[in-house]
This record gives C-alpha cells, structure tokens and sequence, in this order.
C-alpha cells in the first residue's frame, strides 16, 4: 500500500510539474511576443515619415509594406494555429492604400495584439496539439507561433538596411 502511495503521489507530482513547464512556456511565449511588438515599435518609430516608402531596389518592398507583410503573416500564423477567425484577410493589410507612418504603425501593432490575445487563450495543452498549418505543413500549436516569430523577426531585421538608407540608425538589439 505505501508503495502505491508513493507511486501516485510521485504521478501527480510529476504531473503537476509538467504542467508548470508548460505554463511557464506559455507566459515565457507571451513575454516574448510582448518584447517583439516593442521592438518592432522602436522600428516603426526610428523610421522617417519619408522612409515608409522607399524601396532599396523597385522590385522590393517598400518599408511600410515590409512591416504589413510581417502583419499579414502575424494574423495568418495566429489564425491557422488556434483557428480564431482573423479580422484581416490574407494580404489586406499590405494592399492598403494608406501606408503613412500612423496608419502602419497601427496595423502592424493591431497585428501583434492579435497574436498575443490569441496566444493568451491558448492553454499548455493546446499548444501541443497537432495542426495542418496553411493545409500543408504538420506540426504543433506552439510550433506554429515560433514559425510566426521567426518570420516577423526575419521581415524586421530586413528593415534595418531600410532604416540605415533612409539615414536614421535602428534600435539596440533587444534580445532580453
């Protein structure tokens, strides 16, 4: 009887244990995300208003569409992780006639807001189950959300070129 006992009070220890990583995880995923979107502000600030335009060869994108590419992606990745219906069609953002400095720095911040109230719904167990993310590609939730960071992290660090022609010297690296 002892030794039952002990197995299940070892069980639920365990238990209790994992489920305090996998909460961690996620507050660790939101805090994250949160220095993301502050990162990606310091950007959109540092940018001139005449920047938000410029292109460093015609068949880039410009800054502004950079930063609604990165949006687009962010409200993408977050909808086929959790299945939450996004407000913002496939591209929309980036199609936007109105690409000034105020309007895309509020939809590229209304995008990272999406994904952060997404994942703060999102629980541990959640984010290791298994989704078909864009009907192609096999992995879990919280497999899908590094996916989306990686990409805005990859689309941001490309603006700093932009931010350095327009003459104007990018934010410190905020890694922590």
């Amino acid at each position: 009887m002892k030794i039952i006992h002990f197995l299940t009070t070892l069980c639920l220890l365990l238990g209790s244990f994992h489920f305090t990583q996998a909460q961690t995880s996620v507050n660790d995923m939101l805090k994250e995300w949160e220095r993301a979107k502050a990162y990606t502000k310091e950007y959109l600030d540092t940018m001139p208003e005449a920047g938000y335009a410029l292109k460093p060869t015609p068949e880039m994108r410009s800054f502004a569409e950079q930063m609604l590419h990165l949006t687009d992606a962010n409200y993408g990745f977050s909808s086929a992780a959790t299945g939450e219906k996004s407000p913002v069609g496939l591209g929309e953002s980036e199609k936007t006639a109105d690409k000034s400095k105020a309007n895309t720095t509020k939809l590229v911040m209304a995008g990272y807001d999406f994904v952060i109230s997404s994942l703060k719904k999102m629980t541990p167990a959640q984010l290791n189950e298994n989704v078909k993310l864009f009907g192609r590609f096999d992995m879990t939730k919280g497999m899908a959300f590094a996916k989306c960071f990686e990409h805005q992290t990859h689309h941001r660090g490309q603006t700093t070129v932009y931010i350095r022609l327009a003459g104007a010297k990018p934010p410190q690296e905020k890694l922590f």
